[in-house]
């Protein structure tokens, strides 16, 4: 028979001690005793105390990943929070600075229709108010659209005037909108008349010049004409009313080699508004009516018919 299958446990005769349920009771009255004696004297106080003195970096240790995590999820919180409030103060500038900047034009657009307004009464014949839609993409023209047309009552070759002076003339009309050509156009004429000598030139276009201009045609140099002279229409065309400011002499070059001086002017409608004043042809304007002769007024007849009694005897 092998060794190792001998039991090595000592026969039941051999065993010395309390038994298990001995142990038991004599255990429970043992904890009752001393959780009577702990509440009564407080004797594993200064133990728990120390232990808990021992435990405490531990206890800290162990709640740091927790805090940790929690104070990220704040940070990113409070981040977005901020991003988003950042977000919208920024929208909320813009839509200030929008409607700012709405206001100072709609006070432009009030004050420069307001000037128009003075302007069209002190203007007899008919006219019309237009606003600017865009210019046209042909660079090689200087033409703008407004916003009316033959139904509004426009027709071709009306004057375009602003509160500062001509603009152009109405040189296409459609239905619903019209090609206003500007004085700056190459393809545009204007007879202007000098304000202080009363001489009478033709101001064409000249888009060359920086900004655009108009150029005086065939000026003898020998012309009195200055820099600064203010020149108006002349009103002998039949489409542009007589005095309407059209530019400022910017430039004049008198050559010896020529008998004409170059003359350049400086238009007055410049830069121009979204909203402009359309001038019916001279010809289109309603003739005034002729007062009646002075031997058919009915006041010079009685006066007449009274004087001629009191001079009979």
């Amino acid at each position: 028979m092998a060794l190792d299958t001998l039991e090595r446990s000592a026969p039941p005769i051999f065993r010395q001690g309390l038994s298990a349920t001995s142990k038991l009771v004599l255990l429970a009255l043992l904890s009752i005793l001393l959780m009577a004696s702990d509440h009564r004297f407080l004797i594993s106080q200064p133990l728990r105390s120390g232990i808990a003195i021992v435990l405490s970096p531990l206890q800290w240790l162990s709640l740091q990943p927790a805090r940790a995590v929690s104070a990220m999820g704040q940070y990113f919180g409070n981040l977005e929070a901020a991003q988003d409030a950042a977000q919208n103060f920024q929208t909320r500038t813009v839509a200030q600075a929008q409607r700012l900047q709405q206001v100072e034009q709609l006070t432009q657009e009030n004050a420069q229709l307001r000037q128009l307004l003075e302007l069209r009464a002190q203007i007899a014949g008919p006219s019309r108010a237009v606003e600017v839609l865009y210019d046209t993409a042909d660079p090689y023209t200087d033409r703008i659209v407004v916003d009316r047309g033959q139904i509004g009552g426009l027709v071709q070759g009306s004057a375009v005037i602003d509160v500062a002076g001509v603009v152009g003339q109405v040189t296409r009309v459609y239905p619903l909108v019209s090609e206003v050509t500007l004085l700056t156009d190459r393809n545009q004429s204007i007879p202007v008349m000098n304000a202080r000598t009363g001489s009478r030139h033709v101001a064409v276009g000249d888009p060359n010049m920086q900004g655009g201009a108009l150029e005086l045609k065939f000026v003898p140099s020998a012309t009195d004409i200055k820099q600064g002279d203010l020149l108006t229409t002349s009103g002998i065309d039949g489409v542009y009313p007589a005095g309407l400011h059209v530019g400022t002499v910017s430039q004049i070059d008198r050559r010896v080699d020529s008998s004409f001086a170059r003359v350049h002017a400086t238009p007055a409608a410049q830069p121009r508004g979204r909203h402009l004043l359309v001038l019916m042809p001279i010809k289109d304007w309603p003739v005034a009516p002729e007062p009646p002769p002075e031997s058919k007024r009915p006041g010079k007849s009685r006066a007449s018919a009274g004087a001629s009694a009191g001079a009979k005897p």
